[in-house]
């Protein structure tokens, strides 16, 4: 079952520090944006390992007598959204489980795609006497496949079940004297190493690192384990890396504006596409707003690419959760009202742009239109910073079936027609893949738009 979450570890190699747990719980507070339904962080006091997880928002988790509980030197976090597995406590993050070498505790992000094939296998395979985990996750085959191997070291164990995963997947995983990071041979999520006065650290993102006062070092290659213990950082390439496959939708939709993904910073990123997007689609109008707040960015470059003026006509309720990873298509429509509201004064009489990330669904597009015109607003372009979303997603990101993509069953037009707006103009993905100077075209995993599925 695939999931988009956001992973954190940390560890202190000063053995008198033991407030890995508080630097683990600010490193997926500054993740929330990659999960919201559950949270959790395992601990290891380099005698054992605890784990405390529950549903709800980071906040909502943990508190400060929770925190205090949790006493090591090395942490790992976890943030989630489910987008195929169940959403319930089974499910959260992270996994505590046993090896023939002792414990350890995973995180994980991303999808398998040959998860039938590793139950089928597992089936056959004699377990420990540990029950067998309840969830119906990805990161549950991980530790299951981990569980069974006959190895006692974990590093060896984990070089001997990669050879049998097929995916996108990245992971933390703790054990009770080490920290290790992983990520697949085609890179396709982010995964990035820091640097503490007097350790290291581990996440999805490197806006991550400043709340923790981590340095920046690089960014986990595909296909390469980094293994973390209290006298060094060490790292090994445990699985080819022929091709890589970077998720474009990061730079898109689910990263921070702050953090340099795949080398390259995501807001500079999202106004040249703005940029590009003009370009690609003039209109005239007096006003460019974003759908904040993923839309901001590449508002502010079809601004800058068009002359129109920029301004804020939509007003986000920064107490509500993204309505993309909400998991229920009722409570996703319920909630783009109370997410977001127009600004009257603004947009009333205007010709306005109005700039977004993607259209999935089409829900959220057609309300947002229905309320700015409510608004006063004369007519209402609509502009889109990512190509039209004509298959799922195969390697984490939520998107839905192929029957319920509304650029796989109507014409742009029809859902221009449908949505409200005077036009309609997405980016093309020829366009979108050369905005960047880092990464080649053919660097990125584009199956969502083009269903040249990589693996």
């Amino acid at each position: 079952m695939n999931e988009e979450c956001g992973i954190f570890g940390v560890f202190i190699q000063d053995e008198e520090k033991i407030d890995a747990a508080k630097l683990a719980h600010l490193g997926i507070f500054a993740l929330q944006h990659r999960g919201q339904e559950s949270a959790g962080i395992a601990v290891s006091s380099g005698k054992s390992i605890l784990v405390y997880r529950d549903l709800g928002l980071v906040s909502e988790v943990f508190n400060t007598e929770i925190l205090n509980t949790l006493e090591g030197n090395a942490a790992i976090g976890h943030v989630r959204y489910s987008t195929t597995g169940t959403n319930n406590w089974e499910n959260s993050q992270p996994i505590l489980n046993q090896y023939p070498g002792g414990s350890f505790a995973l995180a994980h992000n991303g999808q398998i795609v040959n998860s039938k094939e590793l139950k089928e296998d597992l089936s056959r395979e004699p377990l420990s006497t540990e029950p067998p985990d309840n969830g119906d996750a990805d990161s549950h085959l991980f530790c299951q496949s981990i569980r069974s191997t006959k190895y006692n070291d974990i590093e060896t164990a984990i070089e001997e079940i990669v050879k049998k995963i097929k995916g996108a997947f990245c992971l933390v995983i703790l054990t009770k004297d080490k920290l290790i990071g992983l990520r697949d041979g085609y890179g396709f999520h982010p995964l990035v190493l820091g640097k503490l006065k007097n350790g290291y650290a581990i996440a999805s993102e490197d806006s991550a690192f400043p709340l923790i006062k981590a340095k920046f070092i690089r960014e986990i290659k595909p296909g390469e384990m980094v293994v973390i213990d209290k006298n060094s950082c060490q790292s090994k390439q445990i699985i080819p890396s022929n091709r890589k496959s970077l998720c474009v939708f990061e730079h898109i939709y689910f990263a921070r504006p702050d953090s340099n993904v795949f080398g390259e910073n995501v807001a500079l990123i999202r106004e040249r596409i703005g940029q590009q997007l003009a370009l690609e689609h003039p209109v005239e109008a007096d006003i460019v707003i974003p759908v904040p707040d993923s839309g901001r960015f590449a508002a502010l470059g079809y601004s800058q690419g068009s002359g129109i003026p920029y301004q804020e006509g939509l007003l986000k309720n920064p107490y509500i959760g993204r309505t993309f990873i909400q998991p229920v298509q009722e409570l996703r429509e319920y909630t783009v009202r109370l997410k977001l509201s127009s600004i009257s004064a603004i947009v009333k009489g205007k010709r306005v742009v109005m700039v977004d990330d993607s259209i999935v669904r089409g829900t959220t597009s057609k309300k947002l239109v229905k309320l700015l015109k409510e608004a006063g607003a004369k007519e209402v372009h609509v502009r889109i910073s990512s190509p039209p979303v004509n298959y799922p997603c195969r390697y984490g990101i939520d998107t839905p079936n192929k029957e319920e993509l509304w650029a796989n069953r109507f014409s742009i037009d029809q859902i221009r027609e449908w949505i409200g707006a005077e036009t309609l103009g997405y980016i093309s993905l020829k366009n979108l893949t050369g905005v960047f100077e880092k990464n080649k075209p053919s660097d990125f995993c584009t199956a969502c738009f083009s269903g040249r599925y990589p693996i």
